[in-house]
């Protein structure tokens, strides 16, 4: 068994904590983790994505090779299509957070960010796998943006093919998070879960 994770966004997302957090999972159910990060130029608003490989057998490179990531975790759209044709295939379920962030560039007038019916269509192309999550507004609920990548992580457990569950994730912060923290980050996977389950019906 061999499932090639990897979660996209900018800096200030979370990206990294999810990852780590996944990652402390997998171990800690015995299996073997790889975790590799790259940064764009600007660590909070530029680009960043993380490859997670897990495997029941043995501990693979930590870089995810061309085509070949099972699923792909956006928590900014056009991130996630920056990246998908290096790493995705027909094959690859993307989760993406519909919230788009925009870089300064866009922001003072220089670049056109593409709409996310532009975005939407341009997957839908490809054939491959797609759940279209309205997550940054639930997370603004708990209690701000940053609740996003525990959102992302609840919707991910809740595909079949990941060896990781909610309650694993769950053991991973109950660890790591303060008492105070927990209820609302619990909450955060439940209503990940909740946003695949709708595609479900």
């Amino acid at each position: 068994m061999l499932v090639n994770v990897i979660i996209t966004g900018v800096g200030g997302q979370g990206n990294v904590l999810a990852s780590q957090i996944l990652g402390r999972a997998a171990v800690e159910k015995g299996l073997q983790v790889t975790i590799g990060e790259t940064f764009g130029l600007s660590q909070r608003g530029g680009s960043v994505m993380s490859h997670i490989r897990i495997s029941d057998l043995k501990q693979y490179g930590p870089l995810i090779p061309p085509n070949r990531a099972d699923v792909i975790v956006g928590l900014e759209p056009l991130e996630t299509i920056r990246i998908f044709p290096e790493y995705g295939n027909e094959q690859t379920a993307l989760l993406i957070n519909s919230r788009p962030i925009y870089p300064l560039n866009v922001i003072a007038g220089d670049v056109h960010y593409p709409s996310p019916e532009w975005i939407m269509d341009i997957i839908t192309e490809t054939g491959t796998p797609l759940y279209w999550l309205d997550a940054t507004p639930l997370a603004v609920e708990l209690g701000g943006p940053i609740m996003l990548n525990m959102i992302m992580l609840g919707a991910l457990c809740e595909l079949p093919f990941v060896p990781v569950e909610k309650g694993d994730l769950e053991g991973v912060l109950a660890a790591i998070f303060p008492e105070s923290k927990l209820k609302a980050n619990f909450k955060a996977l439940e209503m990940g879960g909740e946003l695949i389950q709708k595609y479900r019906k």
